[in-house]
């Protein structure tokens, strides 16, 4: 006999969050762990299970529910009445009413009920890190006829898609900001925590170099323009320009750019940088004092 494991994943649009996904894998490894043949019930746009509504009951000696609150209403009566004959354990459930009012489980190791509390399991899961990736996308430029900003977009979206990493979403622009910054510190802060940023923009190139973030910007300018210029000036290698742009290309910069030496550069062209500026000052309050 099976073991079938479900939670909020098992049914569509109810907001299965990544907190249920790591309890789900914890208890999976605890279930194997026992020696138990396991079915994870699971609902697009999660695969490789099987659907709790389809899938013949009379496999189950026992069914598990995972995770989050859980309540007397639907889609639960329907769930555990598909499931009669089965021994019903809770694990990690917010139990929303009292235990003694409703509690349809012949076990229940609750994360929070009307008898116990219970610290959270995902404390006890074991995820891998994956690089933080800040994503500084620039758009179309009128004063640009002949831009590939779309081009160069694309790109940068193929790239973030092309292995795991935590992409994260950066407007420096400031009239209107598509991610609810508000301030050029709350652009810069966000930017100078990323590992890596990936960008079309010439501030978003500026802003993680400055930081010691190494940077991978795309020129959507065909044969290069105002961003091609800056990190020739600065004498930063990674900048591609969109009209000659190779996905290949751009996998490996990454790999580069999320070692120590790469953001070691970074640091080293910033201070570059800042010291071929400092004649910039004098000379401007020279003349502006005339």
């Amino acid at each position: 006999m099976k073991t079938l494991l479900a939670g909020w994943f098992s049914f569509e649009q109810m907001g299965a969050t990544a907190g249920d996904l790591m309890t789900r894998d914890l208890a999976r490894e605890w279930l194997e762990a026992a020696g138990r043949s396991v079915d994870v019930a699971l609902a697009p746009p999660f695969e490789g299970g099987v659907d709790w509504q389809t899938t013949d009951p009379s496999l189950y000696s026992d069914v598990v529910f995972v995770c989050g609150p859980f309540g007397n209403g639907w889609p639960i009566p329907e769930f555990l009445d598909r499931f009669p004959k089965a021994r019903r354990i809770g694990l990690n459930l917010t139990m929303l009413e009292p235990l003694e009012v409703w509690n349809p489980f012949d076990l229940l190791l609750e994360r929070d009920s009307s008898r116990a509390s219970r610290p959270e399991l995902a404390f006890l899961s074991d995820q891998p890190k994956v690089p933080v990736v800040g994503v500084v996308l620039v758009h179309a430029q009128l004063e640009y006829k002949t831009g590939l900003h779309r081009a160069a977009n694309d790109a940068i979206c193929r790239l973030t898609r092309s292995r795991p990493m935590a992409a994260v979403q950066i407007d420096t622009r400031l009239d209107i900001n598509a991610t609810g910054l508000r301030t050029s510190a709350e652009v810069e802060s966000l930017i100078a925590r990323m590992d890596v940023v990936l960008t079309t923009r010439l501030h978003g190139t500026v802003l993680a170099l400055k930081n010691g973030v190494p940077a991978i910007a795309i020129d959507p300018i065909p044969g290069g323009a105002k961003i091609r210029r800056q990190t020739e000036t600065i004498d930063w290698s990674f900048c591609f320009i969109a009209d000659r742009l190779s996905d290949h290309a751009l996998a490996q910069a990454l790999e580069y750019c999320l070692t120590p030496e790469a953001r070691q550069r970074a640091r080293a062209c910033a201070d570059r940088a800042r010291q071929n500026l400092f004649d910039v000052r004098a000379e401007f309050i020279a003349a502006v004092r005339k």
